[in-house]
């Protein structure tokens, strides 16, 4: 969904002179940003980012405490769940 923005957020972007405006839904309370889609998409390309390497260093961490199986078993397994044939 696309919404289009009122005159006094327009208008607050405009004298802001920033890339963001905070606003507040009255009958919720909730709080805002509004941000450039250029804003955006840096934001949520760092945080994937992150959540990649937080992930990475999750899986690092349980395969040098001993945790989780060996890669060939792995694929074994992923072939017979998948329907592929097993390697001899």
């Amino acid at each position: 969904m696309t919404a289009k923005l009122s005159k006094e957020l327009s208008d607050a972007l405009q004298a802001s002179g920033t890339s963001e405006v905070e606003a507040v839904d009255p009958s919720s309370g909730r709080v805002y940003f509004i941000v450039d889609s250029e804003t955006h998409r840096q934001a949520m390309d760092a945080l994937r980012q992150r959540q990649d390497r937080e992930a990475i260093a999750e899986g690092i961490a349980q395969m040098e405490a001993g945790e989780g199986k060996p890669l060939d078993e792995a694929f074994e397994d992923m072939r017979g769940r998948l329907g592929f044939p097993q390697q001899s």
